[in-house]
């Protein structure tokens, strides 16, 4: 299987690659492992708890935790893990996340597709449709609430 994670990252002047690790609607939280070309659980979610959009990471990039710069693809379509999309950034959540005692930066990049008929207008994540905000506000809450429990 190809190695998901050393695909270029940018497709082209404004498009990045994006890989779906964790479709929407699932349960449970997928991570590719590059050195077996599989997907594995990393965690199951909170009971009640989905992934509102596909969760993925960019190819080629690395985040100050080591891992792969995350990325949220906010689109209405049905994928499956391993999809590379060519998308738009609309947009950054910068976070903070405590880790081993020390607190290390773990941003998330919002993106559409290029080819998403519904989101192609949308060209900044302030301009974001009310209701998938809401969404993407409590899915954020309840999955840092579940964490700092755990």
């Amino acid at each position: 299987m190809t190695n998901l994670t050393k695909l270029p990252s940018w497709a082209d002047d404004g498009n990045i690659f994006a890989v779906v690790e964790t479709p929407r609607g699932s349960t449970c939280k997928l991570d590719f492992d590059p050195k077996l070309g599989v997907f594995s659980l990393a965690k199951p979610l909170m009971a009640g708890l989905t992934y509102p959009y596909d969760w993925g990471f960019i190819p080629s990039t690395k985040a100050e935790n080591g891992d792969p710069l995350d990325v949220l693809i906010l689109h209405d379509a049905q994928t499956y893990p391993g999809v590379v999309l060519r998308c738009r950034p609309i947009g950054i959540l910068e976070v903070e996340q405590k880790r081993k005692r020390k607190t290390e930066r773990n941003d998330r990049i919002f993106a559409v597709p290029d080819r998403s008929p519904l989101e192609t207008d949308l060209k900044d994540i302030r301009n974001l449709r009310s209701r998938a905000r809401d969404d993407l506000e409590q899915f954020f809450r309840r999955r840092t609430r579940w964490r700092t429990r755990t």
